[in-house]
């Protein structure tokens, strides 16, 4: 078995992020008992929020709708995160987020299921009522999380549809845009406000005039006299 999946988990907070990269079951899912169970084994050995890294290209579909089932019957909140590609399988697994957050750069794509079939035209038809069937169950899945028709979303799997982060927003699949943590930091802590008055009380400061500065105490002729003094009387 090939696991296309990595769990980690913060001992601190006890929060769980799973990493789906890569070709989604690229060996085996389909009249498979290991794969399948393997993965729900992990996801439900523990509990509360999830987060979802995903990045991939892909890969079978029948993993890719076993995986959407079983997050959308996870009893925590799922959010997704695509930092890279979440195309075809993958953007089906991405439509069981409670969110879904784009990365600027990322993207997304729908198209047409495919297959590989061999035979007379019975096994020809047989492939094609398949997927026609496949293709319905994809459509299930884009039309829960968007609201698009199903027309819409037909027509945008026939033209094999890329999407980047607005347009994904724009159209429902989905919800947000990821936050640049670096620019985010220092911005709320460290907030300075604009004072034309003291900025041009500042260069004033520096073009003025340098004064000598005033002496302080006792000038040295005066200590000289009364030194004098005090050895006449001695």
């Amino acid at each position: 078995m090939k696991k296309f999946w990595n769990w980690v988990k913060d001992e601190k907070t006890d929060a769980r992020t799973l990493y789906l990269d890569g070709v989604i079951a690229e060996e085996s899912w389909f009249d498979d008992d290991v794969t399948p169970r393997a993965f729900k084994a992990d996801l439900t050995s523990g509990e509360g929020d999830l987060v979802i890294w995903l990045n991939s290209p892909g890969g079978d579909c029948i993993a890719a709708s076993q995986i959407y089932a079983m997050l959308m019957d996870y009893k925590g909140k799922v959010t997704v995160k695509i930092d890279g590609i979440a195309a075809s399988a993958a953007s089906v697994i991405a439509m069981a987020g409670t969110t879904v957050l784009m990365a600027p750069t990322a993207l997304m794509m729908a198209h047409n299921p495919l297959t590989v079939a061999i035979g007379d035209s019975e096994e020809m038809q047989k492939a094609f009522a398949m997927l026609s069937e496949v293709k319905e169950s994809i459509i299930n899945a884009y039309e829960i999380k968007t609201g698009q028709s199903r027309a819409k979303l037909s027509h945008l799997m026939d033209a094999e549809t890329w999407l980047n982060a607005k347009k994904a927003i724009e159209l429902g699949f989905a919800d947000g845009i990821l936050d640049d943590e670096k620019k985010r930091l220092q911005t709320e802590d460290f907030t300075y406000a604009f004072s034309r008055r003291a900025v041009t009380n500042s260069l004033l400061d520096k073009v003025k005039p340098k004064l000598p500065k005033q002496q302080t105490g006792t000038p040295i002729e005066s200590l000289e006299k009364r030194l004098s003094l005090i050895q006449h009387k001695f």
